[in-house]
């Protein structure tokens, strides 16, 4: 151990291309996701400010964003359809893979596997490095996507064939010829990426722990990730052959996905494919794809609840039972996702009552988040913040997934504004708060300096409100049968009332409520870069938490500590115990140095 300890104590000076650039320290490579991360999250979010102001006002003219649109402004000012369909289908893109799931568990999984159990650093640095790089390829050619004189990819992030599957302009939108391949190509190197990160998390949380840390005393955090790695490494590569599949079937004439296909009367050469084999492979991912992204928020959630509750965090191992019942059940209820496509009813019911099943794991979170901050000696940090609102937005957008896994409500609500509102609450909106509280919890950690309080409240409140004022008036739109995706609602007579561009709508309201959320985001940007260059020198433990990152150096050295890697002698929940002498007890500190508040053990 001293031999290592040295090596790292005295490591060789690095240059600008190796720590900055190809680094192989982990802490710097979370920080490479984050920042891509967040660029990518501004980016996907502008997109759907821009389809917003075309619903909002389908008649406003909108020449004044033609320096930045250029061709997909005609020239009636209006926006071009086929932009309004690329921008939906880059949004969800962008937000769901490329923000919540890299952004998010590339970021946290790489700063906090190695800190929180007690690793010099990952199992691999160079599969570490290699998983950043291929993220960002994959992002260069997403973005190149963006500037084809046809446009990028435009049918949905779901991308459906026959659609999807068709190359020739004249059969397909001008979006699935260049676009589509490219989109294709970026998610196969993400994929690669993803499980490049996957077998490096899993490996480090097995065989990498230090001295005592038994799988019991691990944080909630730890085992957010490891078991998110496991869901990725079993589903992605489904969805990588469902890509193989549909690349084949648009440039080698196979028909995996196609058959009796007619465009402009003419029969095309496909026969014996089906469009609904695909469905099944993109939702075998796809529903574990929610909790991929999911379950890593709530592992950050459960660590600043309890830190800053001063309390044990409630139900330890029910909450580690709760994710692993949450990634079993992840695998079988993707036909939820179908019910529409035709399916046999019992087949449909089995789908439903598996679905159902899998709001009790879900509900254990919840009450156990609650019953954590029940008389608690709560300490309202802009991380504590944005935690509350994960569970609040998690809770409502929950209730409606019950609505929306009964197959015979389903069916009335499929691909309408009421499946918008449900995930952009349970998934979206509640995943990217974890993402943020993370960062303000851990910012100290990664930059050394401190966020700014005021400010994170700020961007807190009006981040909060914002979000329930989009999305809770979608239930009711998507209530009236509104479907999603449409470029505009003003020549359908049913739902006038909604979308009148004379009168002040319900439409309108949305829209101008999202331009206020979004513009938010702004708050935190300046407080994340001021904080950065300028902010207030952090402690080594700013939270008095007991968790084993808190004991590295602040300026975060090579190898994470100096001398050897302390031991773990106890669970990291210990706040508040009975005889203590402060709050919170670390997990270094042997049982021997409590006596008096060890009568209770471990919970």
């Amino acid at each position: 151990m001293s031999a290592v300890a040295h090596e790292h104590d005295h490591h060789h000076e690095e240059s600008f291309v190796t720590k900055y650039l190809f680094s192989l320290d982990h802490k710097m490579i979370a920080k490479q996701f984050l920042i891509t991360g967040l660029i990518w999250a501004f980016f996907g979010g502008g997109l759907s400010i821009l389809f917003r102001i075309q619903l909002g006002f389908p008649n406003a003219d909108l020449s004044w964003l033609e320096p930045l649109l250029g061709n997909w402004i005609q020239e009636d000012g209006k926006m071009d359809p086929n932009f309004y369909l690329a921008a939906v289908t880059m949004h969800g893109t962008i937000m769901v893979f490329f923000v919540l799931t890299a952004g998010l568990s590339g970021t946290f999984s790489n700063l906090l596997i190695p800190l929180q159990i007690g690793a010099r650093d990952m199992a691999s640095g160079l599969m570490n490095m290699l998983s950043y790089w291929f993220f960002f390829a994959s992002g260069v050619l997403m973005m190149i996507s963006l500037f084809l004189e046809t446009g990028p990819a435009s049918g949905g992030w779901v991308a459906y064939p026959p659609l999807s599957a068709l190359t020739d302009l004249g059969e397909a939108a001008p979006g699935q010829g260049a676009g589509m391949t490219l989109w294709l190509t970026a998610m196969a190197l993400f994929i690669v990426s993803s499980l490049l990160g996957s077998v490096n998390y899993v490996a480090t949380v097995i065989n990498m722990r230090t001295k005592g840390l038994t799988f019991d005393r691990l944080p909630l955090t730890i085992w957010a990730f490891f078991v998110t790695a496991i869901i990725g490494l079993l589903s992605f590569p489904v969805l990588f052959a469902a890509a193989l599949l549909l690349i084949f079937d648009r440039n080698f004439g196979t028909s995996f996905y196609l058959s009796d296909i007619y465009v402009n009367g003419e029969a095309l050469s496909h026969v014996g494919g089906s469009p609904i084999l695909y469905q099944h492979l993109f939702w075998f991912l796809g529903h574990p794809e929610v909790y991929i992204v999911l379950i890593p928020a709530l592992g950050i959630t459960s660590e600043i609840i309890a830190t800053n509750s001063r309390k044990p965090i409630f139900g330890y191992k029910a909450m580690i039972a709760s994710i692993l019942g949450i990634a079993f059940l992840s695998f079988i209820v993707w036909g939820h996702h179908m019910f529409s496509s035709g399916m046999n009813p019992f087949l449909g019911s089995v789908f439903m009552f598996l679905t159902l099943i899998i709001a009790i794991p879900s509900a254990v979170k919840a009450f156990n988040y609650i019953t954590t901050l029940w008389k608690g000696n709560i300490i309202f940090t802009p991380a504590m913040l944005f935690s509350i609102g994960l569970v609040s937005l998690f809770v409502s957008g929950g209730v409606t997934g019950i609505a929306l896994g009964n197959s015979a409500l389903d069916i009335q609500l499929h691909d309408t504004y009421f499946v918008v509102a449900h995930f952009h609450l349970v998934m979206g909106a509640a995943s990217f708060f974890g993402m943020v509280a993370g960062i303000y919890h851990w910012f100290p950690k990664m930059f050394g300096r401190m966020m700014d309080d005021r400010l994170g409240y700020v961007h807190f409140w009006l981040t909060f409100i914002g979000v329930y004022m989009v999305f809770m008036p979608m239930h009711y739109i998507g209530i009236q049968g509104f479907p999603r995706r449409y470029y505009s609602y003003s020549a359908y007579d049913t739902w006038s009332d909604y979308v009148n561009p004379e009168t002040f709508n319900i439409s309108m309201f949305i829209s101008i409520a999202a331009f206020i959320t979004f513009s938010a985001q702004a708050i935190f940007v300046f407080n994340f870069i001021y904080s950065a260059l300028k902010g207030k020198r952090a402690t080594q433990n700013p939270w008095n938490s007991n968790t084993l990152e808190w004991t590295t150096p602040v300026e975060g050295i090579h190898g994470n500590w100096p001398g050897e890697i302390p031991e773990v002698h106890r669970w990291p929940y210990d706040y508040s115990k009975p005889g203590a002498k402060e709050d919170f007890i670390p997990q270094t500190v042997p049982f021997s140095e409590t006596p008096e508040s060890n009568l209770e053990g471990e919970a």
